[in-house]
């Protein structure tokens, strides 16, 4: 039967690091301690140091093209995969920054591209580890890989987090790109809040807060930990939170209080992070069923005025292109199973999920029909021949 459809507007995705989507997968098994994120990166480091630049093309090209299929028409890429397993710089440093440019341009899907300034592995200057080698830059490498083009996209900042730099490091590339989107992991173990604590006496955001002008330019990814004062704080600020709830999930991570931020006129977006599963309608449930669970109660996410499923599409749809400073004309048409009104967008996130997808329209170009895009099974096939090569 052919099902009626609706439109919407294309979410932007503000939180990814492409590379990932090949792990998925491949770190549910439990080792001999207890799991977390920690353990977690340990396996991540190990699976980096394969990748060449034509896997990381292949792998984002994959990912980018289940974005479109998924609802998301613009991403931005959190990218930190810069250099040679030996971490000696390719011939041209913003090498791996381009195969990304490269394969958001194949699938079709907006890019603001968010080079990582990593400069060490913990507070107080501790020593970068051999795992984080493919990282590092310094501050002349990084202005390098900063001018990066990125045709009908954006480029902006991402200081990784406030153990991976200095202070100083965070007020330079803050003051010489302002602007520009910035992007920063922060308070997303209490491990990092413990730690912050012992070395500055404040509490990650509270300490970002008060070392740079924080504003609507700036997305504070995860924010999991962030007390009353500093979600506060946020809010005032006119920044955006960066809620990844699959990943966040997956790790373990925590819940970041999103009522109160609410209430409060706090702005989020969501982004898929590791890639484990791309699913825009995944990740805003998840996001309000983790609430749920918390509070337990129901549409805890939802108003008066509006469903749940709609209040959580339009605060994402606003806080997601304020983040990666989008600019974007992307339709995304929905099968809406004879459903009217705030009930159609309800029926993707709740229900139906990425089957519910019936095409993707950016600048005019049909990019996925039936829910395929209009190059998988190239995208694909290539995907498969690296993943094959990878884990042999």
């Amino acid at each position: 039967m052919q099902l009626e459809t609706g439109t919407v507007p294309g979410l932007a995705n503000l939180h990814s690091h492409a590379f990932q989507r090949a792990m998925a997968g491949l770190t549910e098994r439990r080792g001999s301690e207890s799991d977390s994120f920690w353990t977690w990166r340990e396996q991540m480091y190990r699976f980096v140091e394969r990748l060449s630049p034509d896997d990381l093309e292949a792998i984002a090209a994959l990912a980018y093209m289940e974005m479109l299929e998924a609802g998301f028409t613009w991403v931005a890429e959190f990218h930190y995969l810069h250099h040679q397993p030996d971490g000696r710089p390719y011939d041209n440093v913003a090498e791996m920054s381009q195969r990304l440019v490269a394969a958001a341009a194949e699938v079709g899907i907006g890019l603001t591209l968010l080079p990582v300034l990593y400069r060490q592995s913990g507070f107080g200057g501790q020593p970068a580890t051999p795992g984080q080698r493919r990282f590092l830059n310094d501050r002349g490498s990084y202005a390098r890989i900063m001018e990066t083009q990125v045709p009908g996209g954006r480029i902006g900042i991402a200081p990784h987090s406030l153990r991976a730099v200095t202070l100083d490091d965070v007020k330079w590339a803050a003051e010489t790109w302002r602007g520009q989107p910035a992007h920063i992991h922060v308070s997303e173990q209490t491990r990092e809040v413990e730690d912050c604590l012992a070395a500055h006496s404040r509490r990650p955001i509270e300490l970002l807060m008060d070392t740079v002008p924080i504003d609507e330019h700036w997305c504070l990814v995860h924010a999991t930990h962030a007390d009353a004062g500093e979600r506060a704080r946020i809010a005032k600020a006119k920044a955006v939170v960066g809620l990844c709830p699959i990943t966040e999930a997956n790790l373990g991570d925590g819940l970041f209080d999103v009522p109160d931020f609410l209430t409060q006129g706090g702005r989020f977006g969501v982004g898929s992070d590791s890639n484990v599963r791309i699913s825009a309608a995944d990740e805003l449930r998840t996001l309000e069923y983790g609430q749920r669970l918390v509070h337990r109660r129901r549409n805890v996410l939802g108003d008066a005025s509006q469903s749940t499923g709609r209040r959580l599409f339009d605060a994402a749809l606003a806080g997601g292109a304020q983040a990666a400073g989008a600019t974007d004309d992307a339709v995304v048409t929905l099968y809406t199973a004879h459903h009217r009104g705030d009930a159609v967008v309800d029926h993707w996130l709740f229900t139906a999920d990425n089957a519910a997808i019936a095409s993707v329209d950016r600048k005019g170009v049909r990019l996925v029909e039936q829910g395929r895009h209009r190059h998988r099974d190239r995208i694909a096939a290539r995907y498969e021949k690296t993943l094959t090569r990878l884990l042999d």
